[in-house]
């Protein structure tokens, strides 16, 4: 497991170890009314214990808006309760509204500077939101108010690992040590960290003393095997592979990288032996495959995947997963033949049946078979009548090779399956602008809006159409800058900002947007003609030339051959 994940990890456990007593206990429970020496038996809608109860009723419930509600009313009639507030923000949380839980957070923090649970859920939402200064800084004051915090620890010395800081890391790790002698995470984390910067030594006792605290984890093995295979110490790493096994014969990571290292080392019989009965497990044990995709095709190993799962297929040649897995590998490798293969071998009844035969289809399509990737789907079709995807894949190709009205046909049936789906509806109404259709264009980019209303392109394709054909630019300008909030480094809809004021007549402004969108996508003829429009504008002539000529590779050559002859003429 990488650092950066585990630590993403821990910060959500930050957040829900200073939470986890929401509904148990309160450690600064809703002040009762002045009048009362007890909470009332009976709660009352004027009383906070009545809405923080309600509150907690449609959480449960999954109605997490009207929890929020609920919970502002309880806070209104007990402002300085950080119990409450500290709730609030956590059910923001759940509900995806990180920078209004950060803002509750802070208003806490601000009254209460001390409040260690609040520290807890703020360094843990910064961390998650990757805004690592502001989380070192509330783990450290965590551990400066209580330094028996044990699990803030990790949390802060791994981010000192992400930033690249040893020193303070070593320094954190060793803390923890000296305030928990027996912590078996200061010890693994010191030795990853040694040997990140080579120490082999020191990083070979670390995780040795965590294997004395706790003797059947199998991470601080797997690290020694890394440390043992740089230094080609076989029969160290074998021996550990094993101890892994014995302690837990159904470690899938341990038998699959056994399995590889046997081979590599020439030991094939041994080999084969554990990939073959892996393979048979794999009919049943899903996780197999799920680990091979792990530990090689999601990091795209591909010829190690090739070694384990040609291992694996010899005992059962006619597994899907397992061919579907050789597939990706080969595909992986650009051995497109071999991947069609191995694709072809998945069948409807697997959960991978869809994505081999897209990979058929695409690499069809790679090939310039774009008729050859139609029938393939069509094919795919009859095998499986209710997968709208197909439906959808089978319009983008018919769409690829200029069929529009089939596209649209099949788009179409894709979407009667699956109404709300926006990826769909955006589809189609690129065909539509394609076939020139660019009312019903807008109405599908409309309706993709309808039902995302924080899809990026879909906004900026909207307001693109509506500059291109200079109506509504203020609605133009909206949904682009809208767009790029969701993709604020995206050279294409930032091309498209600057059309939009070069629409409006504000041609310097335009400038600064265009120029920035080229420097995002240097290579793009539209955008290029674009900046010499601009430029022309400007009365900057050389520049205007200088971006047309870039620009001749576009389709419509003669309408840039003809606007650069005109400016040559504006020139003599």
């Amino acid at each position: 497991m990488k650092i950066y994940y585990m630590m993403r990890c821990f910060a959500v456990f930050a957040i829900s170890i200073a939470v986890g007593c929401a509904t148990i206990a309160l450690d600064q429970a809703p002040a009762p009314r002045k009048t009362a020496a007890k909470p009332p038996a009976y709660y009352g809608p004027e009383n906070q214990y009545y809405y923080f109860t309600a509150a907690q009723v449609q959480r449960k419930k999954g109605n997490l808006d009207k929890a929020i509600v609920l919970l502002r009313k309880a806070i209104e009639l007990d402002p300085d309760s950080s119990y409450l507030q500290r709730e609030l923000a956590t059910i923001y949380l759940q509900n995806k509204e990180g920078a209004k839980a950060i803002t509750v957070l802070e208003e806490v923090l601000r009254k209460y500077p001390n409040d260690i649970k609040a520290l807890i859920i703020y360094g843990g939402t910064k961390q998650v939101g990757k805004e690592n200064k502001d989380a070192i800084a509330a783990y450290e004051k965590i551990l400066a108010l209580d330094p028996k915090q044990q699990r803030v620890y990790s949390l802060l010395g791994n981010l000192y690992v992400e930033a690249g800081d040893y020193t303070r890391a070593r320094a954190t790790f060793r803390r923890l040590i000296e305030n928990f002698p027996r912590s078996y995470a200061g010890h693994f984390y010191l030795g990853r960290i040694y040997a990140k910067q080579g120490n082999v030594k020191d990083a070979e006792r670390e995780y040795k003393k965590a294997l004395e605290l706790v003797p059947d984890r199998p991470e601080p093995r797997f690290e020694l095997i890394n440390l043992y295979k740089n230094q080609g110490k076989t029969t160290k790493i074998i021996r550990l592979y094993e101890d892994i096994l014995r302690s837990n014969p159904n470690n899938i990571r341990a038998a699959i990288e056994l399995g590889f290292y046997y081979q590599q080392q020439g030991m094939n019989q041994e080999a084969q032996q554990i990939l073959l009965n892996l393979g048979l497990r794999s009919q049943n044990e899903f996780e197999v495959i799920i680990t091979v995709i792990q530990l090689y095709i999601d990091p795209k190993k591909n010829e190690d995947a090739l070694v384990v799962v040609r291992g694996m297929l010899k005992g059962l040649p006619d597994s899907p997963d397992l061919n579907h897995l050789a597939g990706i590998a080969y595909y992986g490798l650009k051995k497109n033949d071999r991947a069609i293969g191995h694709f072809k071998k998945v069948t409807p009844q697997s959960r991978f049946f869809q994505d081999a035969v897209v990979h058929v289809a695409f690499i069809l399509q790679e090939k310039g078979e774009n008729e050859e990737a139609i029938r393939f789907l069509n094919a795919a079709i009859e095998k499986d009548p209710q997968n709208p995807d197909f439906k959808y894949y089978l319009g983008t190709f018919y769409e690829e090779v200029g069929d529009f009205e089939s596209a649209e046909k099949f788009i179409r049936q894709a979407i009667e399956k699956e109404p709300d789906n926006p990826r769909y509806f955006f589809r189609l109404g690129v065909v539509y602008d394609k076939g020139k259709k660019k009312q019903a264009s807008m109405d599908a980019m409309r309706k993709v809006i309808a039902l995302d209303p924080k899809h990026a392109n879909a906004l900026n394709y909207l307001g693109y159409t509506y500059a291109d054909l200079g109506q509504n630019l203020d609605e133009a300008e909206r949904l682009i800058k809208e767009a790029l909030k969701y993709k604020p480094n995206d050279g294409y809809i930032t091309d498209s900002l600057g059309w939009v004021y070069y629409k409006k007549g504000q041609f310097g402004k335009a400038l600064e947007y265009l120029k920035k969108a080229v420097e995002l996508v240097p290579d793009d003829p539209i955008m290029l003609e674009h900046m010499g429009d601009a430029y022309h504008k400007l009365n900057d002539r050389p520049n205007a030339l200088k971006y047309y000529r870039k620009s001749l590779n576009i389709k419509d050559k003669e309408a840039l051959e003809e606007k650069i002859r005109k400016l040559k003429h504006e020139g003599s």
